[in-house]
């Protein structure tokens, strides 16, 4: 896999935790760890992404 295939996969993933966060938001009896799962799984992702663009800059 490139290292944009891969930064396009972890793009694809965030959008879908994204979705998935709004989706637990909007239900009134969502668990707060669950929130706070999706929550740390973005970031996760988020901060792969961020490295890996960092690294084609160069």
């Amino acid at each position: 896999m490139t290292v944009q295939a891969h930064i396009a996969s972890l793009e694809k993933k965030h959008e879908v935790l994204e979705d998935e966060l709004q989706s637990v938001l909007a239900s009134p009896s969502t668990d707060d760890q669950e929130i706070a799962d999706l929550k740390r799984r973005k970031l996760r992702i988020k901060d792969e992404l961020e490295r890996l663009k960092g690294s084609t800059r160069h």
